[in-house]
């Protein structure tokens, strides 16, 4: 049930956001946008995402994580929904950063609910599940966003997709309570999520200020590896349909079967990947040597994706981005996991918002890069050459990220605070 609601609150999520993606060529068109004007449009978003996962990481301690789900979902669907009014670019941006602000609650929430029902063996297989949405929404996202704009405009679209949310808040409201308040929870089920024994001999305590956690080293591990890896997604997420469309003249006003290919394989990716260090784990290996291993391994499979530019058709294409993607969300499975792994239950939503936040700072800086590139080579008369160039930065991202992480937290100790 726990993995049911999170799941599909990341499903709505991940649809909400990728909208404008889908809809780029035609608003591209209505608004006369270049690629920086929607790469600003990006940056809108993911400045304000990052300063919201910092707000809500603190907050969701605080309040909790039923009344966190609440607040976020509320106000990410009626700002989902408000795209249809706007009648200007800077609206655009607007109403992006209103989004972006409201979405950030979902991660943090999402983490901590799971810190809180599952043990360490089961997490990253329960954050894969959870976080598997995300493709889900990107995959239902291509079939559903093109026929609405056929059928009945852009700005039916955006309405569409922000009331799904709502209705996903009644089942929350309904079904979802912490542990210790759930009437529907055996004594031996609370024992279980509770048996983790360097957890069961912590004190239960208040939010901790974010200037201690950044004193931790184990925070700073978490942070890199989200800036070095989320700007990646985020530009399979916002780029990919446009990308299709530039390289291979595919038309984004029909469903789109190689969108869905790709987004499909990141739910694999995502499960899979919280399936193997969970495997390793029962298995008896040590949480820290499982998640090294795994998140190591996921690196080195986004590597091919450097060789894209050579791909003799679109489907050898398809499948390198399908790998690529894939191997991002079983990477992410992970690392989610690895902040409830080194820090008590009372820190972990602050620290997944301090690394959600710099992953959105890396997010909001890449797509410059990105709009600023595309641009230089679509007037030079070749745009495929500025994809192939993301795409080799793209292959070295995560090794990167791996090898600061090993540098910071060789081992994961647990955080003691």
């Amino acid at each position: 049930m726990i993995c049911a609601l999170l799941f599909f609150a990341t499903t709505i999520n991940y649809v909400d956001r990728q909208v404008i993606g889908l809809l780029k060529p035609t608003l591209e068109q209505d608004f006369h946008w270049t690629e920086t004007d929607y790469s600003n449009i990006v940056m809108a978003f993911s400045a304000a995402y990052a300063l919201g996962l910092l707000l809500f990481g603190r907050i969701v301690d605080k309040i909790g994580t039923k009344m966190g789900y609440i607040v976020s979902v509320v106000f990410w669907s009626i700002a989902a929904m408000l795209h249809a009014v706007v009648r200007t670019t800077m609206g655009f941006s607007i109403v992006r950063a209103f989004l972006g602000i409201s979405e950030a609650g979902n991660f943090p929430t999402a983490i901590k609910a799971t810190a809180e029902w599952f043990p360490k063996k089961e997490r990253a297989f329960a954050t894969g599940i959870f976080n598997s949405g995300a493709n889900i929404g990107a995959v239902v996202a291509p079939v559903l966003v093109p026929w609405i704009l056929g059928v009945y405009g852009w700005r039916h679209a955006f309405i569409w997709t922000g009331a799904l949310g709502f209705i996903w808040l009644v089942f929350w409201i309904i079904f979802y309570e912490i542990p210790t308040k759930q009437k529907r929870l055996s004594t031996a089920e609370f024992e279980y999520i509770h048996s983790d024994a360097d957890e069961a001999a912590e004190k239960k305590g208040t939010s901790v200020p974010w200037l201690t956690l950044l004193r931790v080293r184990q925070t700073w591990a978490f942070v890199f590896g989200k800036l070095l890896t989320d700007p990646i997604w985020w530009f399979f997420l916002f780029w990919l349909p446009s990308y299709f469309s530039e390289a291979y003249h595919i038309d984004l006003k029909k469903p789109n079967l190689h969108l869905v290919i790709v987004y499909t394989a990141t739910t694999i990716g995502s499960i899979g990947g919280g399936y193997l260090s969970s495997y390793l784990i029962r298995k008896g290996w040590p949480v820290f040597r499982a998640r090294k291993t795994s998140m190591l391994f996921f690196a080195l499979c986004v590597v091919p994706i450097m060789t894209a530019q050579f791909a003799g058709n679109v489907w050898i294409a398809v499948a390198l981005i399908s790998l690529a993607a894939a191997a991002h969300q079983a990477w992410s499975a992970n690392i989610f996991t690895t902040v409830s792994d080194m820090f008590p239950k009372n820190a972990v939503s602050s620290v997944v918002g301090i690394g959600g936040m710099a992953g959105s700072i890396g997010g909001m800086l890449f797509p410059l890069l990105v709009g600023n590139l595309l641009d230089h080579y679509k007037t030079a008369g070749d745009i495929t050459v500025g994809y192939n160039i993301l795409f080799v930065i793209c292959g070295f991202g995560y090794l990167l990220a791996w090898g600061m992480m090993h540098l910071l937290a060789p081992k994961m100790e647990r955080v003691k605070l």
